[in-house]
């Protein structure tokens, strides 16, 4: 019958079947749904101290999360940082966190409670070592701490971790050799301030803010870490080969480098979570932290290092496979 048509007509038969088949796709599309349903839910994720970085910048991570994955209930719970992060994560008590390389390393050396299960998300932006003294103060290596008050970060920190790594490279024995004191950053500023300590550790972003308040109104120095010093660290073992030489650039912190840079050590931070967790969830936290860099970093400034081109690199994590997967969407 189609044949006998006019060459015409058939034409317009064609034109009427493919609208049809046209318009039974598009009824397809709308009644039968494709691909994964938006995450859904409640997660826990783990920060740090109050006025910390990783305290900030989850804070912000959250607001932007709540715009692109508007069916998760995001929690936020502070810590005393990296250490403790890692615990949490790794028990069931936070679904994500974020952790320094070395610490995720020594908590898998340790082998402690669920550490295989540990995935990563995103290499994030590094911390940088900061040893802080007032202006006045005679230290001016890490030598010079001996017998001194100095705070090393909370017990749960990777502060603390980093700070007892440094003092033994340095021939100093933590608590014997210096008067350790257990203190986070939302308090060390204000003990240093008011002759309580002599000196404390750091390893945050740059600037830290509690860092960069201090120095505004009372007169600090930084003391120079150099590469001695970190090639020491190195010969600790396999958790201190993710410590590398860095610079804190001479305007961090304005006139407590006097215009100068001063040498330090760096380390990674990771967007952390669990082999378990949902990989439509994490494809989403992966692509929002990427995605939220430029507006998180306007507030958070060691935000703007966040790069696509080596968040992929969470090592000594296995990258999770939600995070494989968004990553593997962006490929150019």
């Amino acid at each position: 019958m189609f044949a006998s048509l006019s060459r015409a007509a058939r034409r317009r038969v064609l034109a009427v079947s493919a609208a049809l088949l046209a318009l039974c796709g598009v009824l397809v599309w709308w009644l039968v749904p494709f691909g994964s349903p938006a995450p859904s839910g409640s997660v826990t994720f783990s920060t740090g101290v109050p006025t910390g970085v990783y305290q900030k910048y989850g804070a912000l991570l959250k607001n932007a999360l709540a715009q692109d994955l508007p069916k998760v209930s995001i929690t936020l719970k502070d810590s005393e940082g990296s250490q403790q992060n890692l615990a949490r994560v790794a028990t069931g008590e936070a679904d994500f966190t974020v952790a320094t390389a070395d610490a995720v390393a020594q908590y898998q050396r340790e082998r402690r409670a669920g550490f295989e299960r540990l995935r990563g998300c995103a290499r994030l932006y590094d911390d940088y070592v900061q040893l802080v003294v007032p202006s006045g103060s005679p230290v001016r290596k890490v030598q010079d701490l001996r017998g001194l008050r100095v705070g090393v970060g909370q017990a749960g920190s990777g502060v603390r971790l980093i700070a007892d790594r440094v003092l033994a490279a340095a021939g100093l024995t933590p608590d014997l050799d210096v008067r350790s004191v257990a203190a986070g950053i939302d308090t060390m500023p204000g003990l240093l301030e008011r002759d309580e300590l002599d000196a404390f550790f750091w390893s945050g972003g740059l600037p830290t803010e509690a860092v960069q308040a201090l120095s505004g109104h009372f007169r600090i120095r930084l003391i120079p870490l150099d590469e001695k010093l970190v090639d020491r660290l190195h010969d600790v073992g396999d958790s201190t080969r993710y410590y590398r030489s860095a610079v804190i650039p001479a305007d961090a912190y304005g006139k407590a480098q006097e215009g100068r840079p001063i040498e330090t050590l760096a380390v990674a931070n990771l967007l952390v979570t669990t082999v378990d967790a949902d990989d439509d969830l994490v494809e989403g936290f992966t692509r929002t932290v990427i995605r939220s860099r430029d507006g998180i970093g306007r507030q958070v400034h060691p935000a703007q290092l966040v790069d696509l081109r080596t968040a992929v690199y969470t090592e000594p994590l296995k990258l999770h496979d939600g995070a494989r997967r968004y990553y593997q969407s962006v490929k150019p």
